[in-house]
């Protein structure tokens, strides 16, 4: 994490200058708010989103992360003309502590993330859908990384990729700039669902309300242990997930999971 759960206590008071954040009933949604630039990332909108994600991750309040853009771009990738001249704007949250990795963001998040991707997802805007954990986009959604048409290659989204699908098929989205249309990204596993764009909020709602059910501790320590068995050797493999189950069987929300089992009740997460 490029910031400190005691930076991120709570967000800022006057808020960001490119995303608008909300949290509601356990699910905090995080807006790209530059469609003037077809949501393009520039230095200060990363770190934006860095402390977003940061407070996301830390703030037991929050079960749930929607990330949404405004406008009729979901995302430009990054701002290639700031990031080449320098940006000297005063940023709205302190300086993260090293360089903002887009691809790592959600890594570190270890809550459900879902994209509501409205409109075209370009370049580095590949990061932040491969990175979810759920992908509703609307029908009119496309998909492109266009890098090697400007001499550049989109390594950080190819090793994201590799998570997702075959590699040659990951290696042939970065490598012929191909657009894929929503149902194309579905059928590679890019996208999770496709609905018509009427019907967007309606599928993310149902989505919301479906995860919501369940407990966000057990979620959070199962997506925290998918990231950390990357890292672990195989033969070691089973002995981490194992001691994983026996820690989570001694949280709040397991021993409400049970008792509520036992007494055929509905049962009251705390996401402690």
């Amino acid at each position: 994490m490029l910031y400190t759960a005691e930076q991120v206590t709570q967000l800022p008071s006057e808020g960001f200058r490119y995303l608008m954040v909300s949290l509601d009933d356990h699910v905090l949604t995080i807006t790209l708010n530059r469609p003037e630039k077809k949501n393009a990332l520039n230095p200060p909108m990363l770190a934006e989103l860095a402390f977003a994600l940061a407070y996301a991750h830390f703030t037991t309040d929050v079960w749930l992360v929607v990330l949404a853009a405004a406008g009729d771009t979901f995302c430009a990738g990054m701002d290639l003309k700031s990031l080449s001249s320098g940006d000297q704007e005063v940023m709205t949250v302190p300086e993260p502590s090293g360089p903002v990795r887009l691809g790592e963001l959600l890594v570190e998040l270890h809550k459900p993330c879902i994209a509501r991707v409205q409109g075209p997802v370009y370049a580095g805007g590949f990061l932040l859908v491969g990175g979810s954990t759920y992908v509703v986009a609307a029908e009119s959604a496309t998909f492109s990384l266009p890098e090697v048409k400007r001499g550049l290659f989109p390594f950080q989204v190819l090793a994201l990729l590799l998570d997702i699908m075959p590699a040659r098929t990951a290696l042939d989205l970065c490598l012929r700039a191909r657009t894929l249309m929503a149902t194309e990204a579905y059928s590679i596993g890019l996208v999770t669902s496709v609905v018509p764009a009427s019907e967007l909020d309606e599928a993310l709602g149902r989505l919301i309300d479906e995860l919501k059910q369940f407990s966000p501790t057990a979620m959070q320590a199962g997506l925290s242990a998918y990231q950390q068995l990357k890292r672990e050797a195989s033969e070691e493999q089973q002995a981490f997930l194992y001691d994983q189950f026996v820690q989570l069987q001694q949280t709040p929300d397991a021993r409400e999971g049970m008792a509520a089992f036992l007494e055929k009740r509905k049962p009251k997460w705390g996401g402690e």
